[in-house]
């Protein structure tokens, strides 16, 4: 075993540490004054920091995270356990009947440490990032409990009124949370024209099959009403209202290791997903509110995955475009329906923001005519005339597309890695997809890097500036912080500094700002 290190597990809802410099390995209650100058090898570093306050003793150069390793390593690797992370990353199944916990940490370090010594998404992006996380989970976000269930009390009541709504429409009540009785009803009973094929469930009920068919008769449009009611209330609502603690928060646990391009994920419960638009969903928001005397601000990336390709890709149209601060889809709608700027209408734009977006996810003629309603030549049209504007993307595109084929991973920016054995599959379909994740990755990847190191960085700042203002939620691209009125002026400056001055781009990084008591306000 090494003997420059000490594992710390837990045992008893206790923590201990296992000195490997002696021999036999020394078991002991964690003292800070043990582990010295050696390297802590864990697992989990932000769950433990919320457990055992002793952690944060520690200097964070001094962590060696496995389960972080293991998923920086490869993110297809199970990082769910010491046990099957240890089986991951090392590619054989340990007996671990024959090790303790501690040594199989120190396995595990043993193997990945050579790799992991100078690997920026591990020591400058996940491992920093832990604390911040953890201070963001154990701060919790206030949430109006009362407010929450009485509107839910009102969702409920509509509920019942749609469903009456609908059994009076069909002539006659049914499970409308059934598909089979949904089928027999309108496909056999009330004789409709499905939007698709049969398959051996049935014709598909599900929204968008519906929405195809909304005219054919008024229930249509009451069944997916309900929908949007019942979703609401049972996600939203009953959803929410479960999680809210003694002191009217709500703690998420965002999770480091569940996706394949670094973003975090929520759960328990997911405040990533709360919804923006909608008369119904957008209410919700309003539930979320700033402690006493302080006021939320929020702070939301300008289309930066954009921002990124013409980046990456050197594009020279498209940088000058955001140099200048031009309208990106009003540009692109000009060039792809060969007008002047200032003659593009509002639905040349939405469709021209369809294909800048479509492009960043390797987005077929096919997709693209489905998502417009457009004839699959013109999607091809649209897709040519975005290449012909911005040349240097297209060859980027290709590019990555043929190193992706012989590396066998794409990278971001910052160095981390998604392999993509996908692309040597023999059916189409599934190496299709590897080369639309070769695409994307690299984009959405450096987004996802990126905003976590501005969640560093926005974190020691105001820490440095002495401020008691903190990180409350990252959604996507966007941070939400709380912070004391009388703080809000210099926090928000903080805050918007550091997101636009994280990464150095050829382009210039864009951050709005929003502030209010609640999470309504500021969206």
């Amino acid at each position: 075993m090494p003997e420059n290190i000490c594992s710390l597990t837990v045992k008893d809802e206790k923590l201990f540490l296992t000195d490997f410099s002696v021999d036999p390995p020394q078991e002991k209650l964690f003292d800070i004054k043990a582990l010295g100058n050696k390297t802590a090898v864990l697992f989990d570093y932000k769950d433990l920091l919320k457990k055992f306050e002793e952690i944060s003793q520690i200097n964070i150069e001094n962590i060696f995270d496995c389960k972080l390793a293991c998923y920086v390593s490869d993110p297809a690797l199970d990082t769910s356990c010491i046990e099957k992370c240890a089986a991951s990353l090392l590619k054989e199944k340990i007996n671990t009947n024959d090790l303790t916990t501690a040594e199989i940490l120190a396995e595990i370090y043993k193997f990945s440490a050579p790799a992991m010594a100078e690997n920026p998404v591990l020591h400058q992006l996940e491992t920093p990032l832990s604390p911040v996380l953890a201070a963001m989970e154990k701060r919790g976000i206030d949430l109006d409990g009362k407010s929450l269930a009485k509107f839910g009390g009102k969702l409920a009541d509509e509920l019942e009124k749609t469903a009456q709504a609908i059994y009076s429409a069909a002539g006659k009540e049914f499970n409308i949370n059934s598909a089979k009785q949904l089928n027999t009803l309108l496909f056999e009973e009330l004789k409709l024209e499905p939007a698709g094929k049969k398959t051996k469930s049935g014709y598909s009920t599900d929204a968008e099959a519906l929405e195809k068919i909304i005219d054919s008769h008024p229930v249509i449009s009451l069944i997916l009403k309900y929908r949007k009611i019942a979703k609401v209330h049972s996600t939203y609502v009953e959803g929410l209202l479960k999680y809210i603690d003694d002191s009217g928060k709500v703690h998420t646990s965002f999770n480091m290791t569940a996706t394949a391009t670094g973003r975090l994920s929520s759960t328990e419960p997911n405040l990533q997903n709360i919804p923006v638009a909608g008369e119904l969903g957008g209410e919700i928001r309003k539930f979320f509110h700033a402690p006493e005397g302080d006021i939320l601000i929020d702070a939301d990336y300008s289309q930066i995955e954009l921002r990124i390709l013409a980046h990456i890709a050197n594009d020279p149209a498209m940088i000058n475009a955001f140099r200048n601060n031009e309208d990106i889809h009003a540009l692109t709608a000009s060039q792809i329906f060969k007008v002047n700027i200032s003659d593009v209408t509002p639905e040349m734009r939405r469709q021209a923001k369809a294909v800048n977006f479509g492009i960043v996810y390797g987005i077929s003629p096919f997709t693209l005519a489905n998502d417009l309603k457009i004839t699959r030549q013109e999607a091809e049209n649209y897709i040519a005339s975005y290449f012909e504007k911005y040349s240097a993307v297209k060859s980027y595109l290709d590019s990555t597309i043929k190193a992706a084929r012989k590396n066998g991973y794409v990278e971001t920016m910052s160095g981390r890695r998604r392999y993509l054995p996908e692309l040597k599959s023999k059916i189409f379909a599934v190496r299709s997809f590897g080369e639309r994740v070769a695409l994307n990755m690299p984009i959405q990847g450096t987004a996802a890097d990126l905003i976590k190191l501005a969640m560093i960085k926005v974190d020691k700042e105001l820490k440095n500036a002495g401020l008691s203002a903190g990180l409350l939620l990252q959604i996507h691209d966007e941070l939400l912080i709380s912070a004391p009125e009388h703080e809000a002026e210099k926090a928000a400056a903080i805050l918007k500094s550091s997101m636009e001055s994280v990464m150095q781009l050829s382009v210039p990084l864009e951050v709005s700002l929003a502030s209010g008591k609640d999470y309504y306000s500021v969206k």
